[in-house]
């Protein structure tokens, strides 16, 4: 724990499972090496890794070499002026590569991710925004921060469930962020971000509780046919149904739970309607201050590297829960 912003996620490490047989070990190698290599070259583009063409190729290029696909958006950016406030479900430290790799955006994380191993020197790299959730003093001068980024058109990432889940329907959303988007009156971009394995839900991403990065590199190296799904739902503004907070939030976290995977989804209320929907749902719950929380076939991936294995020989003890 790290402050009173944190939040506490029921999930372990053993919700982690592969939803289909591992890969032969030849298989982990060579994809650990070509991790490695890529990783290495992704670090040496220095400051010049913020630029959003080779930011989006590098995530990308890691996601590749993992063996992982990406499918769906196209973009998360809705239309022209402010930027746009990104909020996804959070499942897994891939789940920041996935979204760059569909639209380099900046990232909100707390700092302490700035020194995770290979996640934390990309992170510093690409320009993402750290806050310091130890202190809820913080919490206005943060929210503005974000306002201002919005402000200036940059669009900007959050995980509002504030910590990580082995599945989408879990996790309530902290509403703070979600303030600066009414602030700089900038769209909300709901995203569901779903793992399969050959068209199985999956949760051998998951990256819940005390896991460490060097046994969840592991297992992402060992799954079969993984494929992270990117669903961008309709864009929300502050216009649909003179929102606050509150509602915006909910809204959200309904269109992220209502896009997993399905044959034919039935149609979704108007904005406004569900908005009338989250007020008479919400009227009498006492409110509470919230807190921010951090279709194609990738590309080929770069020749392999090295021999030697990219994972260290102790488990790294960090934590996955972010804002």
């Amino acid at each position: 724990m790290n402050g009173p912003w944190d939040v506490s996620s029921d999930c372990t490490p053993d919700c982690a499972a592969h939803a289909l047989p591992r890969v032969p070990a030849t298989v982990v190698a060579r994809r650990g090496a070509v991790f490695a290599h890529t990783v290495r070259r992704a670090l040496t583009d220095g400051t010049r890794l913020a630029d959003p063409v080779r930011l989006r190729g590098h995530a990308a290029a890691l996601l590749d070499a993992l063996g992982i696909r990406i499918e769906g958006a196209a973009a998360l950016r809705a239309g022209d002026g402010p930027g746009t406030l990104v909020v996804a479900n959070h499942i897994s430290w891939l789940d920041i590569l996935a979204l760059l790799a569909v639209e380099p955006v900046t990232l909100l994380a707390k700092r302490e991710v700035g020194g995770w191993p290979v996640v934390g020197g990309l992170a510093r790299r690409a320009g993402t925004h750290f806050i310091d959730r130890t202190n809820p003093r913080r919490l206005p001068d943060s929210v503005r921060q974000v306002a201002e980024l919005l402000g200036s058109g940059r669009s900007v990432a959050v995980f509002p469930q504030a910590t990580t889940w082995c599945t989408a329907e879990q996790g309530a959303f902290r509403r703070a962020t979600f303030q600066a988007a009414l602030d700089a009156g900038a769209p909300v971009r709901p995203v569901t971000l779903d793992y399969t394995q050959q068209g199985l839900p999956s949760t051998v991403a998951a990256f819940c509780g005390e896991d460490t990065f060097a046994g969840s590199l592991r297992r992402v190296l060992a799954a079969r046919g993984l494929t992270i799904r990117v669903t961008a739902h309709p864009a929300l503004t502050a216009a649909d149904g003179d929102l606050d907070r509150r509602e915006l939030a909910a809204l959200a976290a309904r269109a992220v739970r209502g896009g997993q995977l399905s044959p034919s989804p039935s149609p979704s209320p108007s904005p406004a309607a569900a908005a009338v929907a989250v007020r008479r749902a919400s009227a009498a719950a006492a409110p509470v201050l919230s807190a921010p929380a951090p279709s194609a076939r990738i590309p080929s991936a770069p020749a392999p590297a090295p021999p030697h294995s990219p994972l260290p020989d102790t488990p790294l003890r960090d934590t996955p829960a972010h804002v």
